[in-house]
């Protein structure tokens, strides 16, 4: 197959894939009840940054304390593993499957957090969903204890102080969430009330 020809079948894969995201409402947006995102030149503006629609907040609960591997040449391994949890949002709701992951974080000789997330999500309507993000987590060091006291109180006013984020990906084979496939999203999350609080968010 010719070069240009491989690049037309390729470019038309992906915009037949793309359609797969269909819903209803301007573009790039999602909708409650629908199939997911709508593709549209309303409103389209390629040099403006991507904007984002709130998907749901998940409340995980953590077996602690971690596992602690300790100083390897790649830095100090904490394994924190997944008790359950719930999670509620516009567009899905359910519950976080007890035991069913962990977050391998990886601590740099900076003090930065590498996440590496991999857990499973349960619809209220009995869908599986497996999450999986790469993150990072970091505060000044004087904030540093305040930041990963998973068990204190959850404290939205005070997750200003350190940098929790993470872009979760999405893998399902039930059709009426099979939109998740195809979106990225980003976190805005913090810690508190024994785990990570996150405030999961579609990039449109």
């Amino acid at each position: 197959m010719p070069d240009r020809t491989r690049r037309r079948v390729l470019v038309g894969a992906g915009l037949y894939a793309a359609t797969a995201l269909v819903g209803c409402g301007k573009a790039h947006s999602l909708e409650s009840g629908s199939d997911g995102l709508e593709l549209s030149a309303a409103d389209w503006d390629a040099n403006s940054p991507p904007e984002l629609e709130f998907l749901f907040e998940a409340r995980v609960q953590l077996h602690l304390p971690p596992l602690d591997v300790g100083p390897t040449p790649e830095g100090t391994r904490l394994i924190f593993l997944v008790k359950g949890g719930t999670f509620e949002g516009p567009h899905l709701r359910g519950r976080v499957v007890p035991d069913a992951g962990a977050d391998w974080v990886r601590i740099r000789p900076d003090g930065i957090g590498i996440l590496d997330v991999r857990f499973c999500l349960e619809t209220h309507d009995k869908a599986l969903l497996y999450v999986y993000w790469q993150g990072r987590f970091w505060s000044a060091p004087e904030d540093a204890d305040y930041a990963t006291d998973l068990e204190k109180a959850d404290d939205p006013a005070g997750a200003w102080r350190y940098y929790f984020r993470a872009a979760p990906q999405f893998e399902t084979g039930d059709r009426r969430y099979a939109w998740l496939n195809n979106v990225i999203a980003v976190t805005k999350s913090r810690t508190g009330d024994g785990g990570p609080i996150h405030r999961v968010f579609a990039v449109k």
